[in-house]
């Protein structure tokens, strides 16, 4: 493995030595970003190669909105509110799904929507007399990795007629974001180090916009060193070549056509929505809500909720870091007022997020 990551090394610093200006690429998923600080690949790369940071964080992306949504949901005496424990600690105004946890509202930490199902058939064993099972509402959050699984969940709920089954569905989409961030003109990037557990379920070919409609290249990676330096080498060699495509490095998993039975049954369940992104604003057709023949099983349906716009903290940097205009350094408030015991933003509460594994890897020095 050593002798793979010196030659690796070694390739890419004699590609960077053909290119005589500064190269970015943007991981887009914060387990590589992760894994790009676990396995100090920033230190390996030629000084004219920049690593930045993308959308690719679910719990970063969800809008104070959806936030304060699930708070109000949970509030429902007749509602038991499941939700992964990355979320609970995500700020909404001035409170989070922990913060209202401590002062009664019923929710449960699960590991997967099944476990939330299970959640469901157990009250409807409680039920006594004319009382009604309580709602359990599973907050739907992620990308394309989590919505065929929750897909699967709705369905298994539709054929045992698990009536008191719900959720609260803030899915997100990642190529029509990736179009957003181009479309905008505000990111200067050259290439996509592209996600490689979404790329699972839809493939290759929902990027293809990238090189057709903005002569950017792409490239499917996988997660250990070997993985992100064959990736970043890959993306080099196209853009010394000024060649734009979408390449799958990480093969032993992603196909061109994904997943399609996976898609298939996301698809009978969701339907594209226009939804917000935390920092970032209302992009189209980025998220997926209930198909109308499915909206028994949207809690949206069942209570009359208030609409109304959120405000972000003025201070906080995370839309401009998301988006990869900023690095967590350029935010006042980072390892400041802002830290992973007393989170501000939503890219210091998850362990994915930009904020947090600048923090843990790097520290309060560039």
């Amino acid at each position: 493995m050593k002798a793979m990551i010196e030659k690796l090394r070694n390739e890419i610093n004699s590609l960077g030595k053909k290119i005589d200006r500064r190269v970015k690429i943007m991981e887009v998923c914060g387990t590589h970003t992760v894994a790009i600080f676990k396995h100090g690949i920033r230190e390996l790369l030629p000084k004219n190669i920049k690593l930045i940071s993308g959308p690719g964080c679910p719990v970063c992306v969800t809008s104070v909105g959806d936030v304060e949504r699930a708070m109000e949901v949970s509030l429902q005496s007749d509602v038991v509110f499941a939700t992964f424990g990355d979320m609970l600690r995500v700020p909404g105004v001035k409170k989070s799904l922990s913060d209202v946890k401590g002062e009664g509202a019923d929710i449960r930490v699960v590991y997967s929507p099944m476990d939330a199902l299970k959640l469901a058939v157990e009250q409807k064993s409680k039920k006594e007399g004319k009382r009604e099972p309580k709602k359990v509402v599973f907050f739907a959050a992620g990308f394309e990795t989590t919505s065929p699984l929750i897909a699967a969940t709705l369905d298994i709920a539709e054929k045992e007629k698990i009536e008191n089954f719900y959720i609260l569905s803030v899915h997100k989409l990642v190529p029509p974001a990736l179009d957003a961030l181009l479309a905008g003109g505000e990111v200067e990037v050259d290439g996509f180090m592209l996600p490689g557990h979404v790329s699972t379920i839809i493939g290759s070919r929902p990027y293809g916009f990238i090189p057709q409609r903005y002569k950017k290249c792409g490239v499917i990676t996988g997660f250990d060193a070997i993985d992100i330096l064959q990736g970043i080498y890959m993306l080099l060699h196209m853009i010394a070549n000024r060649t734009f495509s979408i390449e799958i490095q990480y093969s032993r998993a992603v196909r061109e056509e994904g997943n399609p039975k996976a898609v298939s049954l996301m698809e009978q369940y969701f339907e594209p929505v226009d939804t917000m992104w935390r920092g970032i604003g209302v992009i189209k057709a980025s998220g997926l809500g209930l198909k109308e023949s499915k909206k028994h099983r949207d809690v949206n349906t069942h209570y009359d909720f208030k609409q109304t716009v959120f405000e972000v903290h003025s201070a906080c940097s995370c839309g401009d870091i998301l988006k990869g205009i900023k690095e967590p350094f350029d935010c006042v408030m980072f390892g400041k007022n802002c830290t992973p015991e007393n989170p501000v933003g939503p890219c210091m509460v998850s362990m994915e997020g930009s904020c947090s594994a600048y923090y843990k890897y790097i520290g309060l020095n560039k």
